[in-house]
């Protein structure tokens, strides 16, 4: 079936620095834009972008009346699979309570594990796919979703398991990782042993290939332990992202370059040389501006990093305690707001570099062949989307050539 975008301010994305490839330095902000162009898809394929195209008879018509026309949002770090909620904890925190006292009172990510442990994989799926239907809706179509609220064997296979059943029957794009080194389960003694030798033992099994993920902080995953994860993971053949330096700066940046890691993950607490050796690198930065928003008010240091040329992604980290946001719109505002970034750069960060990272050429970009993931919004100038926030951004969505919104 064909479909026609017609009359668009029509952001392509092309790139100075050409078609594939992590956008840097002044390239993040070259939106390639055309006013007055239209898109022409031809199933779930991009067959022309350009000025005054016909539509194939028959095809569908969406009149952007000088609206924004821009690749669809990829959300490149979440933890969107989990069970239960954490409403009383947050109570409890605006009420003064202590990080202890959470502790105590049975909150923080052992909640969410409780919960999950108890749901069953049918449930698990359920709640993800509602999950990725709202973010659907705010112009996501390509989402990767973290295990992690396991700690177990059994219940990371589970999450796993879930989020492979959700893939398959939500219109968009599914990016499983296995965050099996998200938390310490405090329960049992060996808890790291067992992980690395059991865990990631059958994850491997099940899921050859599938990108590993860490949370290294204090309470948490240590230096070491990490790298124990990771060199044993790449013996198994799995690449890695690392959780890092949200709280403190640990050490595992120049540790991540070194062996190779897709990507840094938070980065708040990054030292400026440690930042300035990531921008320089072949490894990438995710920023998640709505867990300072929901935590802290503490948020990486994004100017500095496109500055020194690093390849910036950025993401809403969507998960039930630090991040309850599906909104890419709202992770670009307050990227505007408290990364440092401009709008241009900040919808390359949700764009195009987000789907790179997950090592998606076919989509982030608008041009001939690439996957017809495309939003129209209701702006007619892209700045909107960095200057407004808390409303519907978005105006139609196209997903795979269909429109779903």
């Amino acid at each position: 079936m064909a479909l026609l975008i017609r009359n668009g301010r029509v952001l392509t994305l092309d790139g100075h620095a050409g078609p594939s490839g992590p956008r840097r330095g002044n390239d993040l902000a070259h939106l390639g834009a055309l006013d007055g162009a239209d898109v022409l898809i031809d199933g779930a394929q991009i067959r022309a972008i350009g000025h005054g195209l016909k539509a194939p008879e028959g095809a569908d018509v969406i009149e952007a009346a000088g609206r924004v026309v821009m690749p669809a949002f990829t959300d490149c770090h979440t933890h969107a699979c989990w069970a239960g909620d954490r409403l009383d904890e947050w109570e409890m925190k605006k009420r003064g309570a202590t990080y202890l006292e959470l502790l105590q009172a049975g909150g923080g990510i052992m909640s969410t594990v409780r919960a999950v442990r108890e749901a069953s994989r049918q449930e698990l799926c359920a709640g993800l796919l509602d999950r990725l239907d709202a973010m659907l809706g705010e112009g996501t179509t390509t989402v990767e979703v973290k295990s992690g609220y396991g700690l177990s064997t059994d219940d990371e296979l589970k999450m796993l398991g879930a989020i492979t059943d959700a893939a398959k029957s939500w219109s968009g794009t599914l990016i499983p990782t296995a965050c099996i080194g998200h938390a310490i389960d405090g329960e049992h003694a060996s808890f790291v042993e067992r992980t690395i030798d059991e865990t990631l033992s059958a994850v491997s099994e099940a899921f050859p290939g599938i990108t590993l993920d860490a949370y290294c902080e204090q309470g948490a995953w240590s230096l070491d332990d990490c790298l124990r994860l990771f060199e044993r993971g790449q013996e198994l053949g799995h690449p890695f992202r690392i959780h890092a330096d949200q709280f403190n700066s640990l050490g595992m940046i120049p540790a991540a370059i070194h062996l190779g890691a897709h990507s840094v993950d938070h980065l708040e607490a990054s030292r400026p040389d440690e930042l300035r050796a990531l921008a320089e690198s072949g490894t990438f930065g995710v920023m998640l501006p709505c867990s300072g928003f929901h935590v802290d008010g503490r948020y990486a240091d994004g100017r500095a990093f496109v500055d020194a040329g690093g390849a910036l992604a950025i993401a809403t980290n969507c998960n039930p305690g630090s991040a309850p946001c599906w909104s890419m719109p709202m992770a670009i505002a307050l990227a505007c707001r408290e990364l440092g970034l401009t709008a241009a750069e900040a919808i390359g960060a949700s764009t195009v570099n987000g789907a790179q990272l997950l090592g998606l050429d076919d989509r982030g970009t608008l041009s001939p062949g690439a996957r017809a993931d495309v939003v129209v919004l209701r702006h007619r100038d892209e700045r909107s989307l960095g200057y407004d926030f808390g409303g519907r951004a978005v105006a139609s969505v196209v997903c795979g050539g269909q429109v779903v919104l």
